[in-house]
């Protein structure tokens, strides 16, 4: 049995979000996914401890998904055995006015991960050519253009050569980059959506602004398409998610974060000979005591 999803989902080549399955789970089930969660969940920890000793390095992941896709849950359950001081999560909401003074990457340059950090972002700088290509006049609270009928071909053309150009910047500068999209479809999206409403517990987590948006949602999923085809590269590659089952996305994601952090050659610092000779002395001097 395959137990192992972590290259099943990079994209290579034409990415086509139809032919992309949203509720695959290969031959696992729940109960040895959620027991693989666990075993992985160990790895990630002692990775990401030689990453913070490493001190040379970082790790960027980026979530985009559509509303009740599981960013949250995933976060908590495949970064909750790890060291918080090793790790940051930024979501990020509408920019405020200060923000919208700047450009659009500035905030996120602002909450990129330190060397020998993992950074967590919760949707990101996606967003400008997701929800703001859905809703254009968006753009305009950025106060360069005019008229949402500047927002033409050529400039959506430049916000993703922005987007390659930035991620490439950070790839030449210790920062390694993984995209996870969460593909989950608009019947699954449906049920959540109930049961934020059915379940008392989980009113909190409705808006009734998600309702505009999941009319949207081919449109999204177009949206979504052409992002991922004009930004996946082997420096900063997405990887989609089947996320029908959030058990499972979970697992795959997990072993894609992982098996990222095997690839960065990572080390523990060697200590030069008088380092080693201090360590002796007080080892001597503990062990006298």
């Amino acid at each position: 049995m395959d137990t192992n999803f972590s290259d099943d989902f990079l994209v290579k080549g034409k990415f086509s979000i139809k032919k992309s399955s949203t509720e695959y789970t290969g031959k696992l089930t729940k109960e040895e996914g959620g027991q693989l969660l666990i075993q992985e969940k160990e790895k990630l920890r002692e990775l990401q401890e030689k990453l913070y000793a490493d001190g040379s390095k970082s790790l960027l992941v980026i979530l985009q998904a559509m509303d009740a896709a599981g960013k949250d849950s995933l976060i908590e359950h495949v970064f909750g055995g790890v060291n918080p001081q090793g790790c940051n999560v930024t979501s990020f909401k509408t920019p405020s006015s200060k923000e919208y003074s700047h450009d659009f990457l500035w905030r996120h340059y602002l909450a990129l991960p330190q060397k020998g950090m993992i950074g967590i972002f919760n949707r990101s700088h996606y967003e400008s050519v997701l929800v703001c290509k859905i809703h254009p006049e968006y753009n305009l609270s950025e106060k360069t253009w005019s008229s949402v009928k500047d927002f033409d071909t050529k400039f959506w053309e430049n916000r993703y050569e922005s987007i390659r150009n930035f991620e490439q910047h950070l790839a030449h500068n210790g920062t390694t980059i993984v995209k996870i999209f969460l593909n989950v479809s608009k019947d699954e999206q449906k049920k959540r959506l109930l049961d934020r409403i059915n379940e008392q517990e989980k009113n909190w987590k409705f808006s009734a602004g998600d309702l505009p948006e999941r009319a949207l949602f081919p449109q999204y999923m177009e949206a979504y398409e052409t992002a991922i085809n004009e930004t996946s590269k082997d420096h900063a590659p997405w990887y989609v998610l089947p996320a029908d089952n959030k058990w499972f996305a979970r697992v795959a994601a997990i072993q894609i974060i992982i098996d990222t952090l095997e690839k960065m050659d990572l080390k523990y610092p060697q200590l030069g000979d008088k380092e080693r000779s201090e360590l002796s002395e007080a080892k001597k001097t503990l062990e006298n005591e």
